[in-house]
């Protein structure tokens, strides 16, 4: 076989020439040479400068549009969300176009509000905005086609906000549907002591409980909010303590059922209210939030004898829904006609004036005339201050969606016949020309008065004077309409200022005077911090004071890996001199 070269090596040095480098060279030049970082170019590690990586993406400086439908039970939550993102760095704002991320906090009561909430999710997807989802709509069916690949945040870890949000600025999916739970028991929800944005700073909304004992069989609220769990009335009375300190000067009490208070915990709604009263700063007011006939009946008499308390407003919501026992049954209210008649005979006769709000269903399955017509008479009957009147519609999953519907047209005639009735009538007209005391805490829609209540929570518009504002004050009524009065501060009448401290600004933070403990039975993550080291008006410089302790845990991690990976390389380098040395 023929050799590949003619000249054949005896050797290995037979390749080397007088011009290689001789070994003691070549160690010589070793020394000198220092590694070089090769540039990948990888397409997938191209980032475009309008999506920067999400490690490059600072949280807690975008600015969030949070909005919210439904019951002040969900304006509540998203309050305490508002509060703890403002508290974080993020900026809340008013204008949903300047916005990197929309909060949307939802209703699942009608189909017109989960409508409503729907078509905003689609707009926000046109608009390129970053969305997290709260409130009973996602709660209750998270599966849903239009919810897919978005952050959810439950009904009960409204406290864990902060990480939704900043998670999903950073383009990531988060979903959070847990209850809280300790040793087992359900818990009311998150803490009562988080900071809040309150929408008035005059009026702190308290939920004092979530869920409820009932099984509507028209109701998706419960297939969000689940069965009653109730907060401890020491945490109740030191959330209203803490509102006053802030400047409040009315409190909500809300829930899905606040006559259902406490039968989960060994107490009841009295035993509540009577600690709230001894709280509660002269000129202030408490308003009680909406009961079902079952809970109230129990307790009749010491109810009458709070709502006579002038601190609290002699105003009642009670929901009868329908005048049929028959339609009450299938409804599964728990209640009959009579029921409700005897709430409402007792209190108008033991407190004098009272205000009674309820709600009533216009064609709910298997509502024949004679059914409705019996609702008609309950109505004209006591002729009702304050009356919303609903349009049944069917919500998916609920037992009245599968039962025999009656026909569209009926429902809307129905629903036109009762909106008729109510408003047949003047409810405030025999009070023109008397003398009130108010308390004014809102502006109007149209803004040109402001907002009062007089001691039934009845509406007087008074003169738009910076002065009235947060004031008790006697008023001449001058004018009555079907929702309000019209009144003219009396000229002598003492203003009374009903909050014992400076109201926070509009948009301020609460609830930062207080040390956010970390606490493992509710899951909140907020360091122990006094107000004075977190200003309100928080910039980028101040940032990394905002952290919470998992994402301080987190940034130590990812510096002490780098720090540890680089003294690796040094090393290395420092070992592989040597050894080349010896």
């Amino acid at each position: 076989m023929p050799a590949a070269c003619e000249s054949v090596l005896e050797d290995i040095e037979d390749i080397v020439s007088a011009e290689d480098l001789k070994p003691h060279d070549r160690q010589f030049v070793r020394k000198n040479v220092f590694p070089k970082v090769r540039k990948r170019s990888s397409q997938k590690n191209v980032q475009t400068d309008d999506e920067p990586p999400s490690d490059s993406i600072i949280p807690g400086v975008q600015k969030i549009w949070i909005r919210t439908w439904g019951c002040s039970h969900n304006n509540s939550d998203g309050e305490y969300m508002a509060g703890q993102l403002a508290a974080y760095g993020y900026k809340i704002t008013d204008n949903s176009a300047e916005a990197d991320l929309w909060l949307l906090n939802s209703c699942t009561v009608k189909n017109p509000a989960e409508d409503h909430f729907r078509n905003s999710i689609k707009k926000a997807q046109e608009e390129k905005k970053k969305v997290v989802l709260a409130g009973c709509v996602p709660q209750a069916q998270p599966r849903q086609e239009y919810l897919k690949g978005l952050s959810i945040i439950g009904v009960q870890q409204i406290d864990r906000v902060v990480e939704v949000v900043e998670e999903t600025i950073k383009g990531h999916s988060v979903r959070l549907l847990g209850q809280k739970k300790d040793n087992g028991k359900r818990l009311g929800g998150a803490r009562l002591d988080l900071p809040k944005i309150r929408k008035n700073p005059l009026i702190e909304i308290i939920s004092i409980n979530t869920g409820c004992l009932n099984a509507c069989t028209y109701c998706k609220t419960k297939h969000a909010r689940g069965d009653l769990a109730s907060y401890p009335i020491e945490e109740l009375v030191d959330r209203a303590k803490q509102s006053f300190q802030e400047g409040v000067c009315e409190i909500w009490l809300t829930s899905e059922d606040t006559g259902a208070y406490g039968r989960d915990i060994g107490t009841d709604l009295p035993t509540l209210l009577w600690k709230l009263v001894e709280v509660i700063p002269e000129g202030a007011m408490l308003r009680l939030g909406m009961t079902n006939p079952p809970y109230i009946l129990e307790h009749l008499e010491e109810m009458a004898m709070i709502l006579n308390h002038p601190r609290v407003y002699a105003f009642l919501h009670i929901p009868v829904q329908s005048a049929s026992d028959s339609v009450l049954m299938d409804m599964k209210r728990e209640y009959c006609v009579a029921d409700f008649k005897q709430v409402v005979e007792f209190l108008k006769e033991k407190v004098p004036g009272i205000t009674i709000a309820t709600d009533i269903i216009c064609g709910f399955p298997g509502e024949t005339d004679e059914d409705f017509q019996e609702t008609m008479k309950l109505v004209e009957l006591y002729r009702f201050p304050s009356l919303f009147i609903n349009q049944f519609y069917p919500r998916p999953g609920t037992p009245a969606a599968k039962m025999p519907q009656v026909p569209a047209a009926v429902k809307k005639q129905r629903t036109k016949d009762l909106s008729q009735l109510f408003h047949s009538y003047n409810p405030y007209d025999h009070k023109v020309g008397e003398t009130q005391r108010v308390l004014v805490t809102e502006e109007s829609f149209d803004s040109n008065y402001y907002v009062a209540h007089n001691p039934f929570y009845e509406q007087v518009l008074v003169p738009k004077d910076p002065v009235l504002m947060g004031k008790m004050v006697e008023v001449h009524i001058y004018e009555a309409g079907k929702h309000f009065m019209k009144g003219q501060p009396v000229s002598d009448a003492r203003v009374h200022t009903a909050s014992i401290s400076r109201p926070l600004a509009k948009g301020e933070v609460s609830g930062l005077t207080e040390e956010f403990r970390r606490s493992p039975q509710n899951g909140t993550n907020w360091k122990a911090q006094p107000s004075a080291e977190i200003p309100v008006k928080t910039r980028l410089s101040s940032w990394m004071a905002l952290q919470l302790p998992w994402q301080q845990e987190r940034g130590g991690l990812k510096i002490l890996s780098v720090s540890l990976a680089l003294l690796a390389v040094l090393v290395m380098f420092y070992y592989g001199g040597m050894k080349t040395e010896l």
